[in-house]
Order: structure tokens, then C-alpha cells, then sequence
């Protein structure tokens, strides 16, 4: 092994963890991230030489550079350390041609894990550069590039300036506005269910529900009260006999390992991430967490993958570990191996923890919150995958009266399994409850209490989520592990898509540029065509593809597509059509529309110039005015100091101009839609991330939570703030007002050396009086000193006194 070898990662945190693994003989030293790309002032693509990039250090990263450039001339072998994907791939293959490294002195190496063992021995299996993943990297940015710069300026000319389009975030959009517009098209249709609370025959005559089912063995759908009524009627004085009643054992299998997408996809649903934020987080468990009595600690597997598969190692640690946690009869008596999707990549492992033992709990003390709920998140997925599956003593039962079936059902945990460790959330949280079932037979006899009759209405589809929104894109094969979480944020960034709530919903801006993309651009805005390109960067990485071939097919239609929608849309100007509010001007009367500006988006009148009146964006929140009983809005507003927007909610007839309806109720708490189940007013929680629990704000209620229990920080007394205040301001100048003398003592020993010094001298001794300016100070000087006399008693010198001591020593 070479003498001393230098190992560049990514990140600072990564190069702390492998350096404590690798020893003495290495340094390990971090790149941050790319050090040379395409310029970002032009296209930096020379499309006339068959799509040559032009790559250029990033500007401010020099020192970065200079410093690499040292340690790699004084090394005697460079590995190249940076995330095993084709995004690292590219940064190493960057590194190499930017600190000019000759083959024979660089080596790649990976890290699925950032362990002491696979670090160690990673490092001793180094290989070279995989050109085709550089390759297919270049491919997608190039490819990316060419969209963007050649496309946005048409959208800055046709639409509106700082507006740009992407291969990947303008089908995103489309999704948004194609889910959106089915909902907008649907038309609801009725149908309604109707029940039999019925009583068994036993000794506690436990009632339950069943519900109708059809007639004559077929199945019926209830479409209107009259079919209701009619089914009453017939049943109403008929016997129910229980007809059949049929009792399993129903298992349900746990959820695979995590991948990127289904992780971001669970974050989303229980810890109210975003997958940004997701994926930052989740970045720093894999480079490295400092750990009591280990050091800086990897505690995850990469997590930017679609695989499901799990090295053998990892299945054997996590079955010794569910052994002896939980005991044998939580192992499945046959291992579980999940197989990844057709057009998985598969190049890492499944998202899991690098050590199982390492359990949340043990590591909590070392983590912040939010690395605590994603790493628990993590590993509890991870172990309940290995884990037997749970067990469900389910009674199913069919009731007769009069032909007309009605049915009824209820399940009951019988063995926990893996939901002893994890259960996967749901999209929808909607879910009926059964109600538990008496003892039944067939031939049974049951007693009819009464019928319960609802109406219904079909539902649209659900808006989209974050969650649902990635789960699409990964059905559809749109975009990589890699670009779910940034294509979600650019489209929320460019404001094509906003957010109510949970909800994803299309704005008239991100709708009038994907009817523009899908007029003049049909490929770009094609969920197939993406995804086929997709499929094409996969195979420059596999290596069958040239990817230039990938550059050349696509650049062909695309500027020819480019070229005849700037001939169509000459002298033309498309207008947003403002989002018109409900919300009304108070002093002029028109409906508000939405506008964005520097800070987002916010209410303005239509009217301007006439009427330049403007207010922070309302969002409707669930829940009443504790005080008028109106609807709740939530609101922003921009600090005037700082810069920084704010959120606040409070009753929709805050800015009423009728005095009889205005209302003063406003709240930095978050509304939320439970009922105080003792007073029934609206009840509220902490605002920020996470789960807080609702709290009832009615001082008047038995359940009211005072609001220094509500988990803010404590206020001190008030008049107690501004004396300690004073008193801290006054004790921190005196080191100052110290200071001061001494360098006036000095500078009258040193007269010489400064004229500054020389009137610092002078001030001191007294010597200069004669000017109108020194004789104002010196009358300031003594109110100062009678201030101070008349104050010395009470407290110490404030800030002011202090400074005005030092000329005066």
C-alpha cells in the first residue's frame, strides 16, 4: 500500500467518519460537492461539435481547488471517494481531470455503508472510473441544460420573466394540472348503504351492523332512497337468519426495505417532511453522526436507491437480533427476499440502518429530532421486513331476510408480528371500523333493532401530495431516485404548483405553461416520451448507448419544435389570468387576486393603480373564531426589520369595514380540526414541525391549557427584561471602558508616535478647552457625571455611561 494516500469525499462529516476508520497513513479531505460544471451565464454546450460540454471550475471554489491541488502533488496515491452514484461518479471523473491526476496514481472506491468494516474494505478493492456512469450523468445534465437555458428564455419573452421549464419538472406539472382537472371534471353520483343493527342471541345480546349486500346471491348497489325504502319494506317484518359465518386466519406480510422513493413517500405521511428535507437528513445518517463512546458513526446504508435487496450479512445480523429481541416466533420460518421493480437500476442495497443493534432509543440522546424520527422511521421498517407476518382472526358473516342478503365482518389481532415493530401509513386516513361480532351460528335467529339509512356521493380523486405525487412519478417512470425530491421543490419554487394544507394544486401560472408546453412542445410534456428517456440514460450507464446518439435523437425534434413556436408566437404576449379570492378589498369592494412579488405570493386589488390596497395570502384553516364563530385564515405577513415572513391565523372578519362584524381574534397557535370534546370549540397546537397535541384555548372550559404549559418558551415578568438588560449592556462596556483609559494612559506616555494619540492625550490632561466643540463636551461631560451620581445608587453604569468614562480617565 502506497505510503500516504489522500481519499477525497464530498462533505466535511464523511471525511471525519472515514478518516477515524482508514488511520495515520491517509488523509482524508473533502470536496464539497462539484468543483467544475457548465457555466451558468451560457449554455456552455457547443451544439455545432456534436454537443461538446464546456466545463469550467465553479467560481469561489479556487481555495478548494488550490488546496486539492497541494495534497494530491504530495500523495502517492488519490482515491476518489464520492457517492456511489452517477451524480459521484461524474463529481470523482471531474476531480481527476481538474487536479489533472495520471491513471496510475487514481483509484475510485465506494461506500454503500460508511462502517469501519466496509470502509476498510472498500479501500483495499479500488477500481477505475466507470465511464459509462460519467457518461450517462453527462447525458442527463447536458440534456437538462439544453431544455432549460434554450426554453425559459421563450417563457421570459411569451409568459413572464424568472419563469423556466426542465425535461423533468414540466411533466411533474402536467400531473399536478391533470389531477387537478379530472377533479374539476368530476361529476358525483349518488348512492346511498343501508344497515341493520341487529342483536344476537347470546347472554350479553351484543349488538352490531350489517350491511346490505344485494338479492337473490347477486350483488346490488342502492342508487336512491326510494330503492332504500323499498328494501326496508321487504325486510322490515322478515326474519334475519344467519345464512353462513366463516372464520380464518388472515395474514398480512410487512412492507419491503425502504427505497428513496418509498421512504420519502412514509416521511411525508408521518413526519410531515418534505422530501427535500427528507433527503438532507438522511444524508447526514449516512455520512456520519457523532455517537457517545464510538465517534462519528454512518448509521445508514446510501440513500438514493430503487432497490429492495439486502446483503446476506445485514439478513443474518437482523435475524439474530429479532431472535433474541422478540423471540422465535417472530421469524418467518422462511427468510424474506423482495425482489426490485423491472426497471429498477438495483446498483445499492435497500435503505437500512448499517448496525440493527444500534436502536433509536440507544442513539436518541446523540441525535437531533428530526435525525431521531427519520432514523427510527428507518429502522423500524427495516427490522419489521424481516419479521413473521401478523395474525388476524377474521369473521366474516352473511345474514338472510326475505332474499335480501346483508353482511357484516370483523377482524381481530391474534399474533402482532411485525406490527409489534411497524406499521405502513396510508395516503387516506379515511377507514371504516368494524365493530366486533357476537358469538354466531348458522340457523341463527337475530333480532332487528332498526335500519340505518346514509346518503352518499362518489368522490373525486385526491389531490395530489407530496407523497403521492413521488409514488406517481416512480409508477409512470418519471425521473430517478436522485430527482424526485428536487423536481417537487422546483415546481413549488417556480410556483407552478402550490400548496393548501398537504395538497398539491396547479396555478393558473403552472397551467398556462403546460398548455404552452403541450401545444408547441408535445415530447417534453409526454409522461412516455420522458419516461423512454429515462430508459435511454439507463442504457448509456449499462453501456449500450452512445450518449451522444441520446443528445443527437432528442436535440433534432426539439429544435425544430423551438424554432416554428417562436415563429407561431411572434408578437405575442400570453396573459395569466389572475387567481381571483374571495376575500374582498376593504376600500374599494373588488374581489382580491393573487399576485407574486419578491416575497411570494400575497392579496392585491385588481383596481391598481386606483386602488393600490394590498394584504398578506388567506388560506382557509379548519375550525371556528373562538369569538365569532367565523372561518379561520391563515395568513403571512413580512417583518419591516428583518425581512423575514411570518405566519399567523386569525378570523376571516379581521379586516371587515363593517364594525358590527369586525373581529380582533388572532393567534400564532395552529388550528386544527378536533373539537374540544368538553366545551366543543376549536382547538389548537404548537406551530412547527412534527406532531404537536391539540389544546383548547377556552379559559372558560374544564379542559383549557394554560399557555405557559403549552411548550413555548417561558416569558420573563414583565418590567424584569429591561433593567437585566441595561445591567448585562453596562457590565460588557466596562472591559471596553478599561480598554479605553489604558490606551489614553499610553498614549500620553506616547504622544509622538500618533496624532490621534496626541488628542487622546490632550482630552485626558485637560489642556485643550478652548474650542467650542471641547467645551461642548466637557458640559456634556458633566451632565453625564451628575447623571451618573444621581443613578450610582441603584445600579451599575449603563452602556452610554461606560462609553463616556474612557475620555474622561
Amino acid at each position: 500500500m502506497a505510503k500516504h494516500s489522500l481519499v477525497i469525499v464530498e462533505s466535511p462529516a464523511k471525511a471525519k467518519t472515514i478518516g477515524k476508520y482508514l488511520g495515520k497513513d491517509f488523509e482524508v479531505t473533502a470536496c464539497m460537492g462539484h468543483l467544475r460544471d457548465l457555466p451558468k451565464s451560457v449554455l456552455g454546450v457547443d451544439l455545432e461539435h456534436d454537443f461538446e460540454p464546456v466545463y469550467q471550475p465553479i467560481k469561489g471554489k479556487e481555495d478548494i481547488i488550490s488546496a486539492l491541488k497541494k495534497s494530491a502533488k504530495s500523495a502517492d496515491m488519490v482515491y476518489l471517494a464520492t457517492d456511489p452514484d452517477r451524480e459521484g461518479e461524474a463529481i470523482s471523473w471531474h476531480l481527476k481531470q481538474l487536479l489533472d491526476l495520471p491513471d496510475e496514481k487514481t483509484r475510485r472506491v465506494t461506500f454503500n455503508e460508511i462502517t469501519k468494516k466496509v470502509v476498510q474494505e472498500s479501500i483495499q478493492e479500488p477500481r477505475d472510473i466507470d465511464q459509462n456512469l460519467v457518461d450517462a450523468q453527462q447525458a442527463r445534465r447536458i440534456l437538462d441544460r439544453i431544455v432549460g437555458y434554450e426554453l425559459s428564455p421563450l417563457l421570459w419573452k411569451k409568459i413572464r420573466r424568472g419563469l423556466s421549464a426542465g425535461r423533468v419538472q414540466s411533466v411533474a406539472t402536467r400531473m399536478v394540472d391533470d389531477r387537478d382537472r379530472e377533479i374539476e371534471a368530476f361529476q358525483p353520483e349518488e348512492y346511498w348503504t343501508l344497515d341493520a343493527n341487529l342483536l344476537g342471541n347470546d347472554v350479553k345480546k351484543l349488538p352490531f351492523a350489517a350491511r346490505y349486500h344485494g338479492k337473490d346471491g347477486k350483488k346490488a348497489e342502492l342508487k336512491s332512497a326510494e330503492e332504500v325504502d323499498a328494501v326496508v319494506r321487504e325486510t322490515e317484518n322478515a326474519a334475519f337468519t344467519v345464512k353462513s359465518v366463516k372464520r380464518t386466519d388472515k395474514q398480512r406480510s410487512p412492507s419491503p426495505p425502504f427505497t428513496t422513493s418509498t421512504m420519502q413517500q412514509e416521511a411525508s405521511r408521518k413526519l410531515s417532511m418534505t422530501p427535500r428535507r427528507t433527503m438532507a437528513i438522511a444524508q447526514q445518517l449516512y455520512e456520519g453522526v457523532d455517537i457517545e463512546g464510538e465517534g462519528a458513526v454512518g448509521l445508514i446504508t446510501y440513500m438514493r436507491t430503487d432497490s429492495l435487496r439486502i446483503s446476506e450479512e445485514a439478513i443474518a445480523a437482523t435475524k439474530s437480533f429479532i431472535l433474541s429481541r422478540y423471540g422465535k416466533d417472530y421469524y418467518p420460518p422462511q427468510t424474506h427476499r423482495y425482489k426490485a421493480k423491472a426497471n429498477a437500476q438495483d446498483a445499492h442495497e435497500a435503505i437500512r440502518p448499517s448496525n440493527v443493534e444500534w436502536t433509536p432509543e440507544q442513539l436518541k440522546k446523540d441525535l437531533t429530532g428530526e435525525q431521531y424520527r427519520l432514523y427510527k422511521l428507518i429502522w423500524s421498517r427495516y427490522v419489521a421486513c424481516q419479521m413473521a407476518n401478523a395474525v388476524y382472526d377474521s369473521v366474516s358473516v352473511e345474514i338472510d331476510a326475505a332474499g335480501h342478503s346483508f353482511r357484516s365482518s370483523s377482524s381481530s389481532l391474534k399474533f402482532s408480528g411485525y406490527t409489534a415493530v411497524y406499521e405502513e401509513g396510508k395516503d387516506e386516513e379515511k377507514e371504516e371500523k368494524e365493530s366486533p361480532l357476537p358469538a354466531l351460528r348458522e340457523g341463527e335467529i337475530l333480532t332487528l333493532k332498526d335500519f340505518s339509512r346514509d346518503q352518499h356521493f362518489t368522490q373525486p380523486p385526491a389531490h395530489y401530495t407530496d407523497a403521492t405525487l413521488i409514488r406517481a412519478m416512480e409508477e409512470q417512470g418519471i425521473g430517478r431516485p436522485s430527482t424526485y425530491a428536487p423536481t417537487v421543490s422546483t415546481i413549488l419554487d417556480r410556483e407552478y404548483v402550490m400548496k393548501e394544507g398537504k395538497y398539491l394544486h396547479i396555478t393558473n401560472l403552472g397551467r398556462v405553461v403546460t398548455a404552452l408546453m403541450k401545444e408547441k412542445f408535445p415530447d417534453i410534456a409526454d409522461l412516455k416520451f420522458t419516461a423512454h428517456m429515462e430508459q435511454k440514460l439507463d442504457s448509456v450507464e449499462e453501456g449500450t448507448t452512445p450518449w451522444k446518439s441520446v443528445l443527437r435523437e432528442f436535440y433534432g425534434d426539439f429544435a425544430q419544435n423551438l424554432k416554428q413556436a417562436e415563429k407561431d408566437l411572434e408578437g405575442t404576449r400570453i396573459k395569466v389570468p389572475d387567481e381571483v379570492s374571495e376575500e374582498i378589498c376593504p376600500e374599494c369592494g373588488r374581489n382580491l387576486v393573487v399576485k407574486s412579488g419578491r416575497f411570494g405570493r400575497f392579496l392585491a386589488c385588481p383596481g391598481y393603480p386606483e386602488c393600490s390596497f394590498t394584504m398578506p395570502l388567506v388560506v382557509e384553516m379548519p375550525g371556528r373564531c373562538p369569538k365569532c364563530g367565523g372561518r379561520l385564515m391563515k395568513r403571512t405577513g413580512t417583518s419591516k426589520k428583518t425581512n423575514k415572513q411570518y405566519t399567523y391565523y386569525c378570523c376571516e372578519h379581521m379586516n371587515s369595514r363593517d364594525e358590527s362584524t369586525k373581529c380582533d381574534f388572532m393567534t400564532w397557535d395552529v388550528p386544527v380540526k378536533d373539537d374540544c370534546p368538553v366545551c366543543g370549540q376549536t382547538m389548537f397546537k404548537k406551530a412547527g414541525r412534527g406532531f404537536k397535541r391539540p389544546f383548547c384555548i377556552n379559559p372558560a372550559c374544564s379542559n383549557f391549557l394554560p399557555e405557559e404549559k403549552r411548550g413555548y418558551p417561558k416569558k420573563k415578568p414583565e418590567g424584569e427584561e429591561t433593567a437585566p438588560a441595561e445591567e448585562t449592556a453596562g457590565e460588557a462596556e466596562k472591559p471596553t471602558a478599561e480598554k479605553a483609559s489604558s490606551k489614553t494612559a499610553t498614549a500620553k506616555k506616547t504622544a509622538s508616535k500618533s496624532a490621534a494619540a496626541k488628542k487622546t492625550t490632550a482630552k485626558a490632561a485637560g489642556t485643550k478647552t478652548t474650542t467650542k466643540k471641547t467645551a461642548t463636551k466637557a458640559a456634556a461631560a458633566k451632565k453625564t457625571a451628575a447623571a451618573k451620581k444621581t443613578t450610582a445608587a441603584k445600579k451599575p453604569a449603563v452602556k452610554s455611561t461606560a462609553k463616556k468614562a474612557a475620555p474622561e480617565a
